[in-house]
C-alpha cells in the first residue's frame, strides 16, 4: 500500500483550506490516502466531536467521509478532478466515537459511462460494513482540473 501525496499541499494561498483533507484546517476530518490495487484506503478515528447521538459518529461525517474519499479515487485512478452529482448512502450500524475508535474507509471505481465515474464507498468499524454508499461522479477534463482547480496530478509518496 503506497501513500497518495496531497497535491494541493502548498496551495494554502490561493484558499486550500477543505474540510476532508486539508491538514491545517483546524475543524477538518484531515483525513490521509492510501492506494491498495483498484481501491483508495483511509484510515480515521472517529473522535467525539463529530458525534450525532451520544458517543455515535454523525451520519452527516460519514457521508463528508465517503464523498472525501470518492474525489481521491477520481484524483488518483483517472490523474482529474470533478464533483458528486448524486450520492446514495446505506447506513447498516453505528459507529461509536472516541480516542481509540478507527475506521477504515474504501472506495473504488465500479463502472465509467463518459465523463462520470460509478464509485462505491464502504466505512468499515470493528472489521463490519457499517455503512456503504454509491456515488455519481462528474468528471472534469484534465484541462480544466488544471486550470481552474489546481489540479496537476496524484502521484505516491516513494
Amino acid at each position: 500500500m503506497k501513500k497518495l501525496q496531497n497535491p494541493w499541499l502548498g496551495l494554502v494561498d490561493e484558499g486550500y483550506n477543505c474540510f476532508g483533507c486539508a491538514p491545517n484546517n483546524p475543524y477538518g476530518l484531515k483525513m490521509e490516502f492510501y492506494e491498495d490495487g483498484d481501491d483508495i484506503v483511509s484510515y480515521w478515528t472517529a473522535g467525539d466531536n463529530y458525534q450525532g447521538w451520544l458517543k455515535t459518529l454523525h451520519g452527516g461525517i460519514q457521508a463528508t467521509l465517503m464523498d472525501e474519499i470518492a474525489a481521491w479515487v477520481i484524483a488518483r485512478k483517472l490523474q482529474t478532478s470533478g464533483m458528486t452529482t448524486a450520492m446514495n448512502v446505506k447506513y447498516r450500524r453505528p459507529i461509536a466515537t472516541g480516542e481509540n475508535e478507527r475506521l477504515e474507509i474504501r472506495a473504488n471505481i465500479k463502472e465509467m459511462k463518459r465523463n462520470f465515474a460509478f464509485i462505491s464507498v464502504v466505512i468499515k468499524y470493528n472489521n463490519e460494513v457499517c455503512t456503504e454508499a454509491e456515488l455519481t461522479f462528474f468528471c472534469f477534463s484534465k484541462e480544466k482540473a488544471e486550470k481552474e482547480f489546481f489540479f496537476s496530478g496524484c502521484p505516491t509518496e516513494e
